[in-house]
């Protein structure tokens, strides 16, 4: 399940939140029960490139391993 990152905009209170894609937003904060305003940021992964398969790391001559006689 994601984490969610929350803020209070009433007190400043920062909290994470584990929740499921399902669920609603939170809306009221744990602290002083104000209004509460999620927070977002980059990914830590991104994928770039046409496709991402066993074979996109190797060079267009994969059997060129022969040795020179």
């Amino acid at each position: 399940m994601p984490t969610y990152e929350y803020a209070c905009d009433a007190c400043g209170h920062h909290f994470e939140a584990v929740q499921s894609f399902a669920e609603a937003a939170l809306t009221e904060c744990p602290a002083c029960k104000g209004s509460l305003r999620k927070l977002y940021s980059n990914v830590g992964i991104v994928f770039k490139g046409s496709g991402f398969y066993k074979t996109d790391s190797r060079g267009t001559d994969a059997g060129s391993t022969k040795s020179a006689e």
